[in-house]
């Protein structure tokens, strides 16, 4: 018929309609006081779990360990990367409910900021470096997020 796969009507027509119906959830994100560090441990090092407090994560790979804590809390035989600020989505969502840390990555992304991500059970949490914070407060306010400072 002469029309190439990808370009017949329908399917054009199904992405207009998927495109104008899924919006980004606009959400509330708080920016935890402290400043972050990024540690890597060999595989099988053992590892000290941080004090409690406000966010901290320790996953064990097969190539390595990462522990994520703050940044006084750094264990000093670490190879350590440090200056990172974290955000915590304060929603709860289903697992099933799509698009929740795309809407916080994509404002990041387009502002060129990069980020390390993780999640727990109820909510996610996005790090940034320092020097970059300010312009992610500025690129997640401009995609209709609200953060708590």
């Amino acid at each position: 018929s002469g029309t190439r796969p990808g370009n017949r009507a329908g399917f054009l027509m199904n992405a207009l309609y998927l495109r104008m119906v899924w919006i980004m959830p606009a959400l509330t994100l708080s920016l935890l006081a402290e400043p972050y560090a990024v540690c890597r441990f060999p595989t099988g090092t053992p590892i000290r779990s941080p004090q409690p407090g406000a966010f901290s994560l320790l996953v064990q790979a097969v190539e390595e360990a990462t522990l994520v804590c703050p940044l006084h809390q750094a264990p000093p035989e670490a190879e350590t990367d440090a200056g990172w600020r974290c955000f915590r989505i304060m929603q709860n969502f289903d697992f099933g409910v799509p698009g929740i840390l795309a809407s916080v990555l994509e404002p990041l992304a387009k502002a060129g900021i990069g980020i390390f991500a993780t999640s727990t059970f109820s909510t996610d949490y996005v790090l940034v470096k320092e020097q970059d914070a300010d312009r992610a407060v500025d690129a997640l306010r401009a995609a209709g997020h609200r953060i708590d400072l």
